[in-house]
Protein backbone atom coordinates (compact mmCIF):
# COMPACT_ATOMS: atom_id res chain seq x y z
CA UNK A 1 0.00 0.00 0.00
CA UNK A 2 1.35 3.20 -1.05
CA UNK A 3 1.19 6.66 1.72
CA UNK A 4 -2.36 7.52 1.28
CA UNK A 5 -3.78 10.57 2.86
CA UNK A 6 -7.33 11.82 3.86
CA UNK A 7 -6.80 15.56 3.97
CA UNK A 8 -9.08 17.64 6.12
CA UNK A 9 -9.05 21.65 5.06
CA UNK A 10 -9.95 24.13 7.74
CA UNK A 11 -11.52 27.26 6.66
CA UNK A 12 -12.43 30.11 9.08
CA UNK A 13 -15.83 31.22 6.52
CA UNK A 14 -17.39 27.83 6.48
CA UNK A 15 -17.62 24.43 7.84
CA UNK A 16 -14.60 22.11 6.75
CA UNK A 17 -15.08 20.11 4.00
CA UNK A 18 -13.52 16.96 3.54
CA UNK A 19 -11.16 16.20 0.41
CA UNK A 20 -10.67 12.31 0.32
CA UNK A 21 -7.10 12.13 -2.13
CA UNK A 22 -7.43 8.01 -2.36
CA UNK A 23 -8.54 5.17 -4.54
CA UNK A 24 -11.83 3.34 -3.65
CA UNK A 25 -13.22 6.13 -1.72
CA UNK A 26 -11.40 4.21 1.44
CA UNK A 27 -11.09 6.48 4.65
CA UNK A 28 -7.46 5.62 6.25
CA UNK A 29 -5.96 6.99 9.24
CA UNK A 30 -2.08 6.02 9.84
CA UNK A 31 0.17 6.41 12.03
CA UNK A 32 4.21 6.39 11.65
CA UNK A 33 6.00 4.20 14.29
CA UNK A 34 9.26 4.68 11.97
CA UNK A 35 10.86 6.36 8.71
CA UNK A 36 9.05 4.65 5.72
CA UNK A 37 12.39 3.34 4.35
CA UNK A 38 13.81 1.60 6.99
CA UNK A 39 13.50 -0.45 9.96
CA UNK A 40 12.12 0.04 13.57
CA UNK A 41 14.04 1.92 15.11
CA UNK A 42 12.75 4.83 17.69
CA UNK A 43 9.87 5.60 19.62
CA UNK A 44 7.57 8.18 18.95
CA UNK A 45 9.41 10.45 20.77
CA UNK A 46 8.21 13.86 18.49
CA UNK A 47 5.00 13.07 20.68
CA UNK A 48 6.83 13.37 23.93
CA UNK A 49 4.66 10.96 25.71
CA UNK A 50 6.32 9.23 28.62
CA UNK A 51 6.14 5.45 28.09
CA UNK A 52 3.59 3.96 30.10
CA UNK A 53 1.35 0.80 30.09
CA UNK A 54 -1.52 2.75 31.92
CA UNK A 55 -4.66 1.67 29.74
CA UNK A 56 -5.72 5.71 29.94
CA UNK A 57 -2.10 6.72 28.74
CA UNK A 58 -1.57 6.44 24.88
CA UNK A 59 1.58 3.97 23.86
CA UNK A 60 4.93 5.87 23.46
CA UNK A 61 6.85 2.65 21.14
CA UNK A 62 5.34 -0.19 19.33
CA UNK A 63 6.39 -2.55 22.43
CA UNK A 64 3.67 -0.21 24.72
CA UNK A 65 1.48 -0.67 21.48
CA UNK A 66 1.23 -3.94 21.26
CA UNK A 67 1.63 -4.97 24.91
CA UNK A 68 -1.85 -2.32 25.91
CA UNK A 69 -3.59 -4.79 22.52
CA UNK A 70 -2.30 -7.38 24.14
CA UNK A 71 -3.51 -6.56 27.31
CA UNK A 72 -7.36 -5.45 26.09
CA UNK A 73 -8.19 -8.39 23.95
CA UNK A 74 -7.05 -11.17 26.91
CA UNK A 75 -8.71 -9.29 29.70
CA UNK A 76 -12.24 -8.90 27.46
CA UNK A 77 -11.54 -12.61 26.47
CA UNK A 78 -11.27 -13.70 30.06
CA UNK A 79 -14.61 -13.03 31.56
CA UNK A 80 -16.45 -15.09 28.26
CA UNK A 81 -13.79 -17.87 28.17
CA UNK A 82 -15.31 -18.25 31.63
CA UNK A 83 -18.50 -18.30 31.68
CA UNK A 84 -20.01 -21.69 32.33
CA UNK A 85 -22.91 -20.83 30.03
CA UNK A 86 -20.83 -20.90 27.09
CA UNK A 87 -20.73 -24.81 26.73
CA UNK A 88 -24.52 -24.76 27.09
CA UNK A 89 -25.22 -22.06 24.64
CA UNK A 90 -28.33 -20.73 25.68
CA UNK A 91 -30.63 -18.65 23.48
CA UNK A 92 -30.69 -14.90 23.50
CA UNK A 93 -27.18 -15.39 25.20
CA UNK A 94 -25.10 -11.93 23.18
CA UNK A 95 -21.84 -13.52 21.77
CA UNK A 96 -18.47 -11.20 22.74
CA UNK A 97 -17.24 -9.64 19.46
CA UNK A 98 -14.39 -7.57 19.57
CA UNK A 99 -12.45 -5.17 17.54
CA UNK A 100 -8.47 -4.18 17.77
CA UNK A 101 -7.16 -1.77 15.38
CA UNK A 102 -3.41 -1.48 16.13
CA UNK A 103 -0.43 -0.08 13.50
CA UNK A 104 2.01 -2.01 11.46
CA UNK A 105 5.07 -1.01 9.47
CA UNK A 106 3.76 -1.46 6.10
CA UNK A 107 0.76 -4.00 4.87
CA UNK A 108 3.06 -6.68 3.62
CA UNK A 109 2.67 -10.27 4.86
CA UNK A 110 5.70 -10.25 6.69
CA UNK A 111 4.32 -7.11 8.85
CA UNK A 112 1.47 -8.56 9.00
CA UNK A 113 2.09 -11.92 10.38
CA UNK A 114 4.69 -10.51 12.69
CA UNK A 115 2.29 -8.45 14.63
CA UNK A 116 -0.09 -11.78 14.98
CA UNK A 117 2.92 -13.76 16.24
CA UNK A 118 3.70 -10.57 19.19
CA UNK A 119 -0.01 -10.22 19.73
CA UNK A 120 -0.49 -14.23 20.54
CA UNK A 121 2.74 -15.64 20.98
CA UNK A 122 2.73 -14.21 24.59
CA UNK A 123 -1.23 -13.59 25.59
CA UNK A 124 -2.47 -15.30 28.41
CA UNK A 125 -5.98 -16.00 29.02
CA UNK A 126 -6.49 -16.82 32.49
CA UNK A 127 -8.95 -20.35 32.17
CA UNK A 128 -9.60 -23.31 34.31
CA UNK A 129 -9.17 -26.92 32.89
CA UNK A 130 -7.28 -26.22 29.94
CA UNK A 131 -5.27 -23.99 27.23
CA UNK A 132 -7.17 -21.98 24.92
CA UNK A 133 -7.42 -22.52 21.30
CA UNK A 134 -7.10 -20.12 19.23
CA UNK A 135 -8.12 -19.71 15.53
CA UNK A 136 -6.92 -16.84 12.87
CA UNK A 137 -8.61 -16.52 9.52
CA UNK A 138 -6.99 -14.76 7.48
CA UNK A 139 -7.88 -13.12 4.01
CA UNK A 140 -5.77 -14.99 1.31
CA UNK A 141 -3.70 -17.78 1.17
CA UNK A 142 -0.55 -15.87 1.08
CA UNK A 143 -1.24 -14.97 4.41
CA UNK A 144 -1.62 -17.01 5.78
CA UNK A 145 1.18 -20.16 5.19
CA UNK A 146 3.34 -16.60 5.85
CA UNK A 147 1.54 -16.72 8.93
CA UNK A 148 1.94 -20.82 9.26
CA UNK A 149 5.74 -20.35 8.92
CA UNK A 150 6.24 -17.04 11.28
CA UNK A 151 4.34 -19.11 13.96
CA UNK A 152 6.19 -22.32 13.64
CA UNK A 153 9.56 -20.46 15.27
CA UNK A 154 7.12 -20.49 18.72
CA UNK A 155 5.80 -23.94 18.44
CA UNK A 156 2.55 -22.71 19.11
CA UNK A 157 0.32 -25.38 18.98
CA UNK A 158 -3.10 -23.53 20.63
CA UNK A 159 -3.05 -21.01 17.73
CA UNK A 160 -4.26 -22.40 14.36
CA UNK A 161 -4.57 -20.48 10.61
CA UNK A 162 -6.87 -20.75 7.86
CA UNK A 163 -8.18 -18.87 4.68
CA UNK A 164 -10.98 -16.79 5.40
CA UNK A 165 -12.77 -18.92 2.11
CA UNK A 166 -16.39 -20.93 2.46
CA UNK A 167 -14.72 -23.95 0.64
CA UNK A 168 -11.86 -24.04 3.05
CA UNK A 169 -13.42 -23.22 6.70
CA UNK A 170 -16.21 -26.35 5.06
CA UNK A 171 -13.77 -28.81 4.93
CA UNK A 172 -12.25 -27.62 8.07
CA UNK A 173 -15.46 -27.54 10.32
CA UNK A 174 -13.63 -29.70 12.45
CA UNK A 175 -10.33 -26.86 13.19
CA UNK A 176 -13.68 -24.39 13.85
CA UNK A 177 -15.70 -26.44 16.89
CA UNK A 178 -12.87 -27.54 18.34
CA UNK A 179 -11.54 -23.65 18.83
CA UNK A 180 -12.47 -21.40 21.47
CA UNK A 181 -11.76 -18.15 20.26
CA UNK A 182 -12.11 -17.11 16.23
CA UNK A 183 -10.16 -14.12 14.94
CA UNK A 184 -10.74 -12.63 12.07
CA UNK A 185 -7.15 -10.79 10.54
CA UNK A 186 -7.12 -7.79 7.88
CA UNK A 187 -10.52 -9.04 6.22
CA UNK A 188 -11.57 -7.16 3.39
CA UNK A 189 -15.03 -5.44 3.35
CA UNK A 190 -16.14 -8.23 0.33
CA UNK A 191 -15.86 -11.17 2.99
CA UNK A 192 -17.79 -9.71 5.64
CA UNK A 193 -20.88 -11.74 4.45
CA UNK A 194 -18.51 -14.86 5.27
CA UNK A 195 -17.23 -13.31 8.52
CA UNK A 196 -21.04 -13.31 9.54
CA UNK A 197 -21.67 -16.82 8.41
CA UNK A 198 -18.69 -19.04 10.75
CA UNK A 199 -19.82 -15.74 13.47
CA UNK A 200 -23.28 -17.09 13.38
CA UNK A 201 -22.09 -20.45 13.34
CA UNK A 202 -19.36 -20.02 16.30
CA UNK A 203 -22.00 -18.61 18.48
CA UNK A 204 -22.05 -18.01 21.68
CA UNK A 205 -17.90 -18.43 21.47
CA UNK A 206 -16.50 -15.46 21.15
CA UNK A 207 -14.96 -13.65 17.90
CA UNK A 208 -12.81 -10.63 16.97
CA UNK A 209 -12.21 -8.98 14.02
CA UNK A 210 -8.37 -7.56 13.83
CA UNK A 211 -7.20 -4.65 11.51
CA UNK A 212 -10.30 -4.46 9.40
CA UNK A 213 -10.05 -3.16 6.18
CA UNK A 214 -12.58 -0.74 6.13
CA UNK A 215 -12.61 3.06 7.95
CA UNK A 216 -15.31 3.49 10.20
CA UNK A 217 -17.67 5.59 8.80
CA UNK A 218 -17.51 2.83 5.06
CA UNK A 219 -19.77 0.58 7.56
CA UNK A 220 -22.57 3.32 6.62
CA UNK A 221 -22.51 1.48 3.38
CA UNK A 222 -22.76 -1.97 4.08
CA UNK A 223 -26.25 -2.36 3.78
CA UNK A 224 -27.56 -5.28 5.45
CA UNK A 225 -24.30 -6.22 7.11
CA UNK A 226 -24.18 -2.61 8.93
CA UNK A 227 -25.36 -3.91 12.24
CA UNK A 228 -23.14 -6.85 11.97
CA UNK A 229 -20.32 -4.77 11.78
CA UNK A 230 -21.39 -2.41 14.32
CA UNK A 231 -22.00 -5.21 16.22
CA UNK A 232 -18.01 -5.49 17.49
CA UNK A 233 -17.08 -3.50 20.62
CA UNK A 234 -13.60 -1.35 19.65
CA UNK A 235 -11.71 -2.42 22.88
CA UNK A 236 -8.44 -0.87 21.65
CA UNK A 237 -7.46 1.86 18.73
CA UNK A 238 -5.73 4.79 18.30
CA UNK A 239 -4.99 6.91 14.62
CA UNK A 240 -2.63 9.57 14.18
CA UNK A 241 -3.75 12.93 12.97
CA UNK A 242 -1.34 15.95 11.72
CA UNK A 243 -2.47 19.60 11.98
CA UNK A 244 -0.56 21.56 9.63
CA UNK A 245 -0.13 25.13 10.27
CA UNK A 246 2.27 27.16 7.81
CA UNK A 247 5.34 27.49 9.87
CA UNK A 248 4.91 23.95 11.71
CA UNK A 249 3.50 20.95 12.27
CA UNK A 250 1.70 19.42 15.54
CA UNK A 251 0.68 15.78 16.15
CA UNK A 252 -1.59 13.85 18.10
CA UNK A 253 -3.99 10.69 17.83
CA UNK A 254 -7.33 9.50 18.21
CA UNK A 255 -6.92 6.65 21.30
CA UNK A 256 -9.35 4.27 23.23
CA UNK A 257 -8.07 1.57 25.43
CA UNK A 258 -10.51 -0.42 27.34
CA UNK A 259 -9.64 -1.30 31.00
CA UNK A 260 -9.46 -4.81 32.86
CA UNK A 261 -12.04 -6.29 30.20
CA UNK A 262 -14.95 -3.32 31.23
CA UNK A 263 -16.94 -2.47 28.06
CA UNK A 264 -18.70 0.24 29.40
CA UNK A 265 -17.78 3.81 30.19
CA UNK A 266 -14.43 3.99 28.09
CA UNK A 267 -14.17 7.44 26.02
CA UNK A 268 -12.41 8.23 22.84
CA UNK A 269 -9.76 10.96 23.33
CA UNK A 270 -8.78 13.25 21.11
CA UNK A 271 -4.63 14.08 21.88
CA UNK A 272 -2.68 16.82 20.51
CA UNK A 273 0.89 18.01 21.29
CA UNK A 274 0.95 21.37 22.17
CA UNK A 275 4.16 23.99 21.83
CA UNK A 276 5.71 22.86 24.52
CA UNK A 277 6.00 19.14 23.03
CA UNK A 278 3.64 17.95 25.36
CA UNK A 279 0.27 16.05 25.18
CA UNK A 280 -2.84 17.19 26.03
CA UNK A 281 -6.50 15.73 25.80
CA UNK A 282 -8.54 18.45 23.85
CA UNK A 283 -11.59 16.34 23.67
CA UNK A 284 -13.74 13.13 25.14
CA UNK A 285 -16.53 11.24 23.41
CA UNK A 286 -18.78 8.79 24.68
CA UNK A 287 -19.02 7.52 21.33
CA UNK A 288 -16.06 7.01 18.62
CA UNK A 289 -16.05 10.15 16.62
CA UNK A 290 -16.62 10.44 13.14
CA UNK A 291 -14.60 12.36 10.47
CA UNK A 292 -16.52 15.54 11.11
CA UNK A 293 -16.52 15.78 14.88
CA UNK A 294 -12.85 15.01 14.98
CA UNK A 295 -11.97 17.87 12.57
CA UNK A 296 -14.34 20.08 14.54
CA UNK A 297 -12.62 19.78 17.44
CA UNK A 298 -9.30 20.32 15.67
CA UNK A 299 -10.46 23.18 13.59
CA UNK A 300 -12.08 24.62 16.98
CA UNK A 301 -8.55 24.30 18.68
CA UNK A 302 -6.24 25.60 15.80
CA UNK A 303 -8.54 28.56 15.10
CA UNK A 304 -8.20 29.80 18.97
CA UNK A 305 -4.94 29.19 18.97
CA UNK A 306 -3.40 29.97 15.54
CA UNK A 307 -4.67 32.06 12.65
CA UNK A 308 -1.90 30.26 10.17
CA UNK A 309 -3.57 27.04 10.11
CA UNK A 310 -3.37 25.14 6.74
CA UNK A 311 -4.83 21.95 6.69
CA UNK A 312 -5.12 18.90 9.10
CA UNK A 313 -4.44 15.16 7.96
CA UNK A 314 -5.63 12.37 9.33
CA UNK A 315 -2.55 9.56 8.91
CA UNK A 316 -3.26 5.52 8.82
CA UNK A 317 -0.41 4.62 6.57
CA UNK A 318 2.90 6.59 6.22
CA UNK A 319 4.39 3.59 8.08
CA UNK A 320 1.29 2.05 9.88
CA UNK A 321 -1.85 0.36 8.58
CA UNK A 322 -4.85 0.89 11.17
CA UNK A 323 -7.54 -0.14 9.06
CA UNK A 324 -8.77 0.68 4.97
CA UNK A 325 -6.41 -0.43 1.86
CA UNK A 326 -3.74 2.07 -0.05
Amino acid sequence: MASNFLKLHLHSSRTPTLFPAQRHNHRHFHLAFNKPNGSYKQNISSLSIQSSLSPSTPPSSKEDAILQARTCLSTCLEKPLNNPKLAGKLKKMKQPRFQVEIPVIDDSPSSLTQLALDIFKDMSIKRKGSLVEILVLWPNASLKEAAIQAFESCSLSHVQHLDLLPSVISENNRILSSADVAVFLAPEPSQLSVIKAIADSFYPKPVVIFNPKWGFEEEKGFGDLKGFAASFEVIYSFMGLEVQGVLSKRKGMVFRCVRDGVLSGEQWAIIVEEEDGQMKVVSKFKSRPGIEEVENVLYNLMAINSPLTKSAKFLRDLVSNVTGKK
